[in-house]
């Protein structure tokens, strides 16, 4: 192991941990060692090249890992600042961790004592993997040094070769006496950045039929090619194949990649590939009208929560699709009057994160109580007055349908929509006295895919024996598509002579949303947005504070849960 140059320490603020190379520029560490790179610099050492001086990194792939739960995706890919005179760590196939009897494998990690690192020799206890994502490490004997804060991010590598077969994720305190740990095997960590999948051996398959594979799966990225990853596995694999895994694949390349490491049969990469190759080749699969599902969107996500911190504390984070990976941008909690700037500023740097030519998104996530609030009104920037919603689509989502039953079920309806082209307004009129129950069975019994409100939905935080409202049956019932105008009705009795300017909003907008499909709507607000702007009098125009509820979970591809605890907390 002393001559293994690819080893390296990782320091990010008051986190260190391990990592290594894996091309000249490229370094693979835990996520959760770098979590403070937005404030504090991320700096690689290499503790075998004494004659290199540290080189700082700047993240550009986030394996997901959020540190509030048994979080997925721990894993991140660090590009440094120049390339180095390396030679990068070398893989060895996935199963050769688990041959008998159980090879001895060796982590070089740098705990609390040891600045120039220390060696950990443990073995894997099972192929199977806890939680499908990581394989417990057990000691290799009972007088080693133990795994330990410090150890995240190691390369675990065969004692004979050298070669890796995953990273340390997890480990007890040394308090506790447990001397087991976690690794990401690398068939787990290619889910989460597809080079990795080039550089790893998969016996069984031909060399040229894993490129062809990898070279379509980027071809269909953001295309309609890449929308139903789960279907396009069981195509591969056949009836008798192995079953899709538990909580499917966020994205086409987690569904390859799932073929080629876990698959036995080897025609199911030609299958996969042959199947997706045909996708691309047909006409439709990158029409951005195309009405078999939604256009190629690359959302950039800007979620915004309380803190906890008290009612003026904000906590915001931005982060960008690409790929169908999620890449974080920037995570603050910050005073509700420094949020706009805030948000302007990390929304500049997270373009650089999408697929070139893909067709942006802007998507607001944000608590019932804020949904309300005029994001698309907020400039560009100080150097560009033009609104954000006449810059690039934009929408906004509530916060409660992004996990649980909810998103599932608003997954199902979205595939129904697939095959809609045209949308129907169900209206909800200013003061009405249907009552709320009698609402949601009637968007239930319609099956609506778009509600619209003559008036905004109630402001502020709504006490915990509030009634239920209009507005919250249709988040939950739940309806995909919602929208309304931010200014709603001035009218309370609507006893005047000059009509309900809520229902004169649904009158307007039903005429220029009649005919698009449900997948098409951002595009359709944001013309309307523009041409609101552009009019003699915009600041009275009826369509200048339209405001989109739109989340098509497919846009917004999760990934599976993983481990609590990190070794270095």
């Amino acid at each position: 192991m002393s001559s293994a140059s690819w080893h390296t320490r990782i320091a990010c603020g008051s986190e260190v941990g391990a990592g290594f190379l894996v091309s000249e520029r490229h370094v693979l560490t835990c996520a959760h060692v770098v979590r403070g790179s937005g404030s504090a610099p991320v700096v690689v050492s290499f503790p075998h090249r004494k004659d290199l001086p540290p080189v700082t990194a700047t993240v550009v792939v986030h394996g997901g890992w959020d540190g509030r739960g048994d979080d997925p995706g721990d894993l991140a890919v660090l590009e440094l600042e120049h390339a180095v005179a390396v030679s990068p760590a070398e893989f060895a196939a996935p199963d050769d961790a688990y041959t008998e009897p159980r090879p001895r494998l060796l982590v070089y990690g740098f705990p609390k004592g040891y600045p120039e690192g220390t060696l950990a020799e443990y073995r894997a206890t099972a192929a199977q993997l806890i939680a499908d994502e990581w394989v417990q490490l057990e000691a290799w004997n009972a007088h080693g040094q133990p795994l330990a804060p410090g150890f995240s991010g190691a390369a675990v590598a065969l004692a004979d070769s050298n070669r890796v077969v995953g990273m340390v994720s997890a480990a007890p305190r040394a308090s506790t006496g447990v001397r087991n740990g976690r690794m990401l095997p690398t068939s787990v960590m290619a889910r989460y950045w597809p080079p990795l999948g080039d550089l790893i051996p998969t016996p069984g398959h031909h060399r040229a039929a894993k490129e062809r594979l990898r070279s379509l799966v980027d071809r269909a990225a953001g295309t309609g090619a890449a929308r139903d990853p789960e279907r396009l596995y069981r195509d591969a694999v056949g009836p008798l194949g192995p079953p899709v895994p538990p909580g499917g694949f966020g994205s086409l390349w987690s569904a390859a990649w799932y073929v080629l490491s876990e698959v036995e049969d080897p025609d199911a990469v030609s299958r996969l590939a042959d199947r997706i190759a045909g996708l691309l080749e047909a006409p439709a699969a990158d029409s951005p009208t195309d009405t078999g599902g939604s256009p190629s969107w690359s959302p950039i996500l800007i979620e915004i929560d309380h803190s906890g911190a008290g009612d003026d504390q904000l906590l915001v984070e931005v982060s960008a699709y690409r790929e169908g990976l999620r890449h974080p941008v920037g995570s603050h909690t910050l005073a509700t009057g420094n949020v706009r700037t805030y948000i302007q500023e990390r929304v500049d740097d997270a373009f650089s994160h999408l697929t070139p030519g893909a067709e942006e998104l802007l998507a607001f996530v944000l608590p019932r109580a804020l949904l309300n609030w005029p994001v698309a009104q907020w400039q560009c920037g100080p150097d560009d007055p033009t609104p954000l919603g006449c810059s690039y689509p934009l929408v906004v989502t509530d916060r409660s349908r992004r996990k649980g039953g909810l998103r599932h079920q608003l997954a199902r309806k979205w595939e129904h929509l697939d095959g809609h082209t045209a949308t129907v307004l169900h209206r909800v009129e200013c003061g009405t006295q249907e009552k709320p129950n009698k609402l949601r069975f009637r968007l239930r019994r319609d099956g609506a895919d778009l509600a619209g409100f003559a008036a905004p939905p109630p402001a502020g935080r709504a006490a915990p024996d509030a009634d239920v409202t209009h507005f919250d049956v249709s988040l939950t019932a739940p309806v995909p598509v919602l929208l309304w105008r931010r200014t709603g009705c001035e009218e309370t009795d609507h006893l005047s002579d000059k009509g309900c300017t809520g229902s004169d909003f649904l009158d307007r907008i039903a005429a220029h949303i009649d005919g698009h499909p449900p997948a098409e709507l951002p595009r359709t607000i944001l013309t309307l947005r523009e041409s609101a702007e552009a009019s003699d009098e915009p600041d009275t125009h009826w369509a200048r504070d339209v405001q989109l509820l739109w989340d098509d979970p497919r846009c917004f591809p999760d990934t599976p849960a993983a481990h609590r605890h990190s070794p270095v907390a």
